[in-house]
């Protein structure tokens, strides 16, 4: 096992707590001052969407959001950080309502593929050749709004554009089967990769696993991710922890189901992640009742977990283990699995 891991999130993990019953109850911090708390804590990247690096970028020229860009990546440089991806957010703008790519208006497929195009132009800047896509409002509330075959075309589409559009650039589908939408037309990996396959360079299209998302399709993380690893796109990951098939919760990373933790953190391990230069992303949101001060021990919390259970999956007995898989006693396995993350 030779995993190497080095953590990254994004300014969105450090809130004000507002949720859709509650207004924001933390004071907001400004992102610079964000940015002092990644090397306190232990990360030395930040996730972006591209309205994190340049806000109210749909009021600048291009020429203007990439030169705020490049002085983005001047401060990243000062406080020793990088940039892991850019995520051109397609979900907040009044011509997403009906979704970015698969709109029912030309009008508003094509604001959302050029706002796509000037988030690869800002990775440029920043550094970094990643662009993760979440398919928030690719879906439909009901099924006769849209057609799931032109809709599947249509974010293909898009995918292509990227990939044209600069010959380096990598691509990340995080996969969601619902929320905001309810129903999501990419839910799984097998349904990213499959897009990746279909596009003009699968060579460059992988996934980022959310744990959370995995979760809410009813799969275990870790078999997502090894079905990716496989195939050698598991391009990142974000980490988190869920209770159950609810609504995204996005809580710390091993806080609700340490054994299911355990095989995300073992299977990365095991296939030696990190060493192509992947990050461990965290999407994680501090509890609404934390109070400022304290606000990012979610964050620390996640990564110390981590690392934790790291150091007991790599503390067993390797040879113990696979004694048992040979004789089949999957019984005697459980027990020792679940006396080691008892600390027996």
């Amino acid at each position: 096992m030779a995993g190497v891991f080095r953590f990254s999130f994004g300014p969105w993990n450090i809130h004000e707590g507002a949720d859709p019953f509650g207004p924001k109850v933390r004071d907001s911090i400004p992102f610079n001052r964000k940015l002092a708390y990644y090397r306190k804590l232990g990360f030395g990247a930040v996730q972006f969407h591209d309205d994190d690096a340049v806000p109210a970028l749909n009021r600048m020229s291009p020429e203007k959001v990439l030169r705020e860009a490049k002085a983005v990546r001047t401060v990243l440089d000062r406080h020793g950080l990088k940039a892991e991806f850019v995520a051109p957010r397609l979900w907040e703008d009044p011509r997403t309502i009906d979704g970015g790519y698969t709109s029912n208006s030309a009008a508003c497929r094509r604001y959302s593929i050029q706002r796509s195009l000037l988030a690869v132009d800002m990775a440029r800047e920043l550094n970094t050749d990643l662009i993760v896509l979440w398919l928030a409002r690719e879906g439909t509330y009901i099924r006769e709004a849209k057609d799931s075959v032109t809709a599947t075309g249509r974010i293909l589409e898009a995918l292509n554009a990227m990939l044209e559009h600069d010959r380096k650039i990598r691509i990340a589908i995080e996969p969601k089967p619902n929320e905001p939408m309810d129903h999501t037309y990419i839910p799984t990996t097998g349904h990213a990769l499959a897009l990746g396959a279909a596009s003009v360079d699968p060579r460059r299209v992988g996934v980022n696993i959310e744990s959370a998302h995995a979760i809410l399709a009813g799969l275990d993380p870790s078999d997502e991710m090894g079905f990716s690893l496989h195939f050698n796109k598991l391009f990142s990951v974000h980490l988190n922890d869920q209770n159950g098939l609810k609504f995204d919760e996005d809580k710390s990373f091993g806080a609700v189901d340490l054994r299911r933790a355990f095989n995300q953190v073992r299977i990365l391990d095991a296939h030696d992640y990190g060493r192509r230069g992947e990050w461990v992303g965290l999407d994680v949101k501090a509890m609404r009742t934390q109070k400022a001060g304290t606000a990012t021990k979610h964050l620390s919390n996640s990564r110390e977990f981590f690392m934790n259970l790291l150091r007991v999956s790599r503390s067993l007995n390797a040879k113990a283990v696979d004694a048992l898989i040979r004789e089949r006693d999957y019984e005697e396995l459980d027990r020792m699995i679940v006396n080691a993350l008892m600390g027996r």
